[in-house]
């Protein structure tokens, strides 16, 4: 399993733990050289999303990946973690339905959580 396939996988989990809804994972290696994936999930409120965002950054750490870099934290509407090769985006419900990640990447492929599962 590739570093950017094992990362993904860690981060489900780790979003799935706290109750993470409709999460998300776009393959955007032929599209973009920011990354290799994006993980969009939702939380109900701002503290779900911190505890969403403080799970995926605490499991990746253990794995040794370290998070390079955390905006929007403190609002806690769209919370973004760059590990490189893969960008994960906590939003609340709201900010989702306004930015909508998954029509502006659209060329990349949409897969299913279930599809880095074991």
């Amino acid at each position: 399993m590739s570093q950017a396939n094992e990362m993904v996988k860690l981060a489900i989990t780790a979003l799935e733990d706290k109750k993470g809804e409709d999460i998300r994972v776009i393959d955007i290696r032929e599209v973009s050289v920011l990354a290799d994936y994006f993980l969009i999930a939702s939380g109900s409120n701002g503290n779900q999303v911190q505890a969403m965002a403080d799970n995926v950054e605490e499991e990746l750490g253990k794995a040794g990946y370290p998070c390079k870099q955390v905006e929007g934290y403190q609002s806690a509407n769209w919370i973004l973690m760059d590990y490189g090769d893969i960008i994960v985006h906590v939003f609340d419900k709201e900010d989702r339905l306004f930015y909508d990640l998954e029509r502006i990447w659209r060329d990349g492929k949409i897969m299913e959580a279930s599809e880095f599962a074991e």
